[in-house]
């Protein structure tokens, strides 16, 4: 792969960091997959993240997962990290965070299958788990072991 491959890579090449103010202004970045006709998984874990609560203002805390199969391209770890932060600041219930999560995983780079676990910290006694899963129509996902 030559390295002008990587040109649009721009949030790993820049030197100067800039937070995005929330998911809206955040940009995942993808680079092409080597291996486009294999089913492999890849697995991101957030055990620091941290957004409000939509009404109080609160913070939450949560640990955010996401696993996917890759088809064309990968997600940029870097533009990853960025984007999660994103969300340090940003009001949104729990159910939100993990379905747009994966929305935003699923266009930036069409995987064939992912899935995105929130589970956040319990807050008043109650803690909450959220999945949400993609698949593209026709894919049947193997079976990978560890990444239940």
């Amino acid at each position: 792969m030559a390295l002008n491959e990587f040109n649009d890579l721009t949030i790993l090449k820049s030197s100067k960091q800039s937070y995005p103010s929330g998911p809206d202004h955040a940009r995942l970045e993808t680079f092409p997959n080597r291996y486009p006709s294999r089913n492999y998984i890849i697995r991101f874990d957030c055990p620091e993240f941290t957004s409000v609560c939509p009404i109080t203002g609160q913070p939450d805390f949560a640990q955010i997962t996401i696993i996917y199969i890759p088809s064309a391209s990968c997600i940029e770890s870097k533009s990853l990290k960025l984007y999660l932060f994103s969300y340090r600041n940003t009001g949104m219930f729990h159910e939100e965070i993990t379905n747009r999560v994966l929305d935003d995983i699923v266009e930036a780079c069409s995987p064939r299958w992912a899935r995105v676990l929130g589970i956040m910290n319990p807050r008043g006694g109650i803690g909450i788990k959220v999945a949400a899963e993609f698949s593209e129509p026709g894919f049947e996902k193997p079976s990978f072991e560890w990444i239940s």
